[in-house]
């Protein structure tokens, strides 16, 4: 379904990204590992369009299209979604109404926000004075009432209290693995996902396929997304990667 083709991204003065090259296959779920400013999130912002992010070099094929030029919301169109780690807040914007206008008018906000325990903040303006674990569950709504094909998860346990966590987890899991595709197509293997994670809490609620280890803007190693976290909860990000970079060569 997406697939990132040696992708060399700057912002400002700054790259960002360098030569970054992964793939998300349909029915599939990445998940993306990381310190703190190694790329992910400039990632995620980068394949939707957003910001100042500009590709230098590279690809983003999206479902067999270059979507690398188009604006923000043709991709979001075209079936990608997007979580935000730090959403801003939209003062004069209704939830209810976010939720009406994303989906079309063809979801009930009154059933999506029932799912989340999120009712009583139809009316109220988007993030504004939310919790961490609300502005998550908020942002879950929107995806729900957009119902893309491809998911972009920033962080989704962060800032959640262990009392929401499974809450987010299992509506996450409920949007992966059912439904209708962005093009009204039965999604009959479940959507797809690039998820960026820390603690790696929203793998007991996804099954994740493949895992990618990204530092200073580059990819630096692959494979199972358990093994990786098991070696970099062991071991840290910068023995993990040495170790499986001389196991490649």
């Amino acid at each position: 379904m997406l697939e990132i083709k040696n992708l060399t991204v700057e912002v400002g003065n700054r790259r960002v990204l360098k030569d970054v090259s992964l793939s998300v296959p349909s029915g599939s779920t990445s998940v993306l590992f990381g310190p703190n400013g190694s790329g992910k999130s400039s990632l995620l912002n980068t394949i939707m369009g957003l910001g100042n992010y500009r590709v230098l070099e590279g690809q983003i094929i999206f479902e067999g299209e270059d979507i690398t030029d188009l604006p923000v919301h043709e991709r979001a169109q075209r079936g990608i979604g997007l979580m935000s780690q730090r959403p801003p807040n939209l003062v004069g914007v209704q939830l209810r109404d976010m939720l009406r206008v994303t989906s079309k008018g063809k979801r009930d906000p009154e059933k999506l926000a029932e799912s989340l325990n999120m009712k009583r903040f139809l009316e109220r303006d988007v993030n504004v004075g939310f919790s961490g674990g609300e502005i998550k569950r908020s942002e879950l709504l929107q995806l729900a009432a957009q119902n893309p094909c491809f998911y972009m998860l920033d962080e989704p346990e962060s800032g959640v209290d262990l009392e929401s966590i499974e809450r987010v987890g299992n509506m996450i899991h409920d949007l992966l693995t059912g439904g209708i595709s962005c093009a009204g197509r039965r999604a009959m293997e479940g959507k797809s996902a690039l998820v960026i994670t820390h603690t790696g809490q929203i793998l007991d609620f996804i099954e994740a396929d493949r895992g990618y280890v990204l530092c200073d803007g580059m990819v630096a190693c692959s494979g199972n997304p358990r093994e990786l976290l098991r070696e970099i909860r062991n071991n840290g990000y910068e023995e993990c990667v040495e170790c499986r970079l001389v196991k490649q060569k």
